[in-house]
């Protein structure tokens, strides 16, 4: 029986397991950069469902491919190939380094089956009994990272916060921290078969990876016969201008991760990687029931068909300036943030001493005044907006955006 009871805010904390504490509006349309509530008001969405909607709400390349996928298929098991999955996978490696894919349908996931991948392939590859003896299993990763929330993922995310009441966690994981290649040296060794980093550390407040560090853990790496896994959950698909961040690194993964943007709000995850390192996951190894569904891979698929373009990536480069200069005009009045971080439309306005651990009071003002903002931890406010959003909508939710500090501030 349909129940028909008008949909509340405050039936969320009826219905709903308390892990989650949604703002008190609830949109119901989108389109574009936009978004209106049940009340009719318009909102600037410059949060993008968490850098997902990488092509803004209800693009009509992406309706129409989940429209023109839901008249023919929407689900095989595993026991088939569809085409959506073949063409896709056919896209990614032509565009990346990789050579094999695999679907999953989150960030979490991916990163789940990249370490199982890691560890899977040191076992055959470098079997203690020809290794020394050595066991090598031992996963590295950094403090503040962000890996996902299944009981691995959270274990090798660099959060202690998100481990706290889920111990035992799975052993033979590390970390060091981030940007400081010495600590790398110091613990990695032939006993570990991978090295995990966001090139840019999301969660962790926008912190990029520094050139020489990047260049030194793929050196290190080399040395000790450790794969290298860069989690591009949130910095894939053009969201730093570049269709994954390792190129403009120039530094190159042996497996990548990456979701969020990949369905473009519809939910996608893949794990990229080389025909040598994926022989290891072997018939029966690894799987996932929805992964690589036709519907999801169609949606992707036009996803990469707009953001590989190049005019769309520089794009992408051109409106960081806008943003970053317009966050600075308000920093000059305000002062408020110690630096702005960013790369493409990643951004991160990191609040200075004065204001440390209220992130979350200028993601409520802004609400207040039209603009959906983000945070990255307690003290960044962090923007991850549609990449093909208007250059007049990012002025405007600006604007919208220096109300609400005006109001925090005073």
């Amino acid at each position: 029986m349909t129940n028909h009871k008008t949909v509340t805010r405050e039936m969320f904390d009826d219905v709903m397991v308390p892990n989650y504490a949604p703002g008190k509006i609830i949109p119901v349309r989108g389109e574009g950069s936009k978004l209106w509530d049940q009340d009719g008001n318009e909102f600037i969405d410059f949060a993008g469902g968490i850098a997902v909607n990488v092509l803004g709400h209800a693009h009509p390349a992406l309706v129409d491919a989940l429209k023109n996928q839901g008249e023919k298929l929407w689900h095989l098991s595993n026991v088939l190939a569809n085409e959506p999955a073949i063409r896709l996978a056919q896209r990614l490696t032509d565009l990346t380094f990789a050579e094999k894919v695999f679907y999953a349908n989150s960030g979490a996931e991916a990163n789940e089956a990249a370490l199982k991948l890691a560890r899977r392939y040191a076992w055959e590859k470098f079997p203690a009994e020809k290794n020394n003896g050595i066991e090598k299993n031992e996963i590295i990763a950094f403090n503040n990272s962000f890996h996902g929330r299944t009981l691995f993922t959270v274990s090798v995310g660099g959060q202690a916060k998100y481990r706290e009441g889920f111990e035992p966690v799975p052993g033979g994981i590390s970390h060091v921290d981030f940007n400081d290649l010495d600590a790398l040296a110091a613990k990695i060794s032939d006993k570990t078969c991978a090295v995990i980093m966001e090139p840019i550390e999301g969660e962790g407040g926008i912190i990029p990876a520094t050139q020489a560090f990047i260049e030194g853990v793929r050196a290190l790496c080399d040395k000790h016969n450790a794969l290298l896994i860069f989690d591009e959950v949130q910095t894939g698909v053009g969201r730093t201008g570049a269709l994954y961040a390792y190129m403009n690194y120039g530094v190159t993964p042996d497996i990548l991760t990456t979701a969020k943007a990949l369905g473009g709000g519809f939910p996608i995850g893949a794990m990229l990687t080389t025909t040598e390192i994926a022989k290891s996951l072997v018939i029966g190894t690894h799987g996932s029931t929805y992964g690589g569904n036709p519907l999801a891979c169609a949606v992707s698929e036009a996803v990469i068909n707009i953001i590989a373009n190049p005019e769309v990536l520089n794009g992408v480069k051109e409106k960081n300036k806008l943003f970053v200069d317009g966050l600075n005009t308000i920093n000059e009045k305000y002062q408020i943030f110690d630096e702005v971080r960013s790369a493409g439309l990643l951004i991160g306005a990191a609040l200075n001493e004065k204001w440390q651990g209220k992130a979350k009071d200028f993601l409520n003002a802004a609400q207040l005044e039209q603009v959906m903002v983000l945070v990255a931890g307690p003290s960044v406010v962090r923007f991850t907006p549609s990449l093909v959003i208007d250059n007049e909508e990012i002025k405007e939710g600006l604007a919208r955006f220096e109300r609400a500090v005006a109001k925090v501030v005073s």
